[in-house]
């Protein structure tokens, strides 16, 4: 039980048409967040943060697919030092979340 609980707190989706489901979300009002590390918005309060999200994540290597980003409300960036290329796909999530969670507070 490595999630210690929160995976039965956090909704999480596994999807088998991700860009479908992308615009059924953002349909419903959901804002469409992707990471990306080259994107111009800081994660720090992106327009549509106090409201429902969806936090898209890409693969490690390649970062989200072009269809992906395309069906992105935004993209926002993780600030880190210019001696680190990037995060863990893991490590980015749990960042975006916190920051979610700590702008909400």
């Amino acid at each position: 039980k490595t999630s210690a609980g929160a995976a039965a707190r956090v909704p999480v989706a596994r999807v088998t048409n991700l860009n479908r489901t992308l615009k059924a979300y953002a349909e419903a009002g959901f804002t469409v967040v992707g990471l990306a590390g080259e994107a111009e918005t800081d994660i720090a309060g992106f327009p549509g943060i106090d409201g429902p999200l969806l936090i898209v994540v890409g693969s490690e290597g390649a970062g989200l697919a072009r269809l992906v980003r395309d069906n992105c409300d935004v993209l926002v960036h993780i600030p880190i030092q210019s001696a680190v290329e990037s995060l863990n796909a893991s490590v980015a999530a749990a960042i975006a979340l916190y920051e979610v969670s700590r702008s909400r507070a």
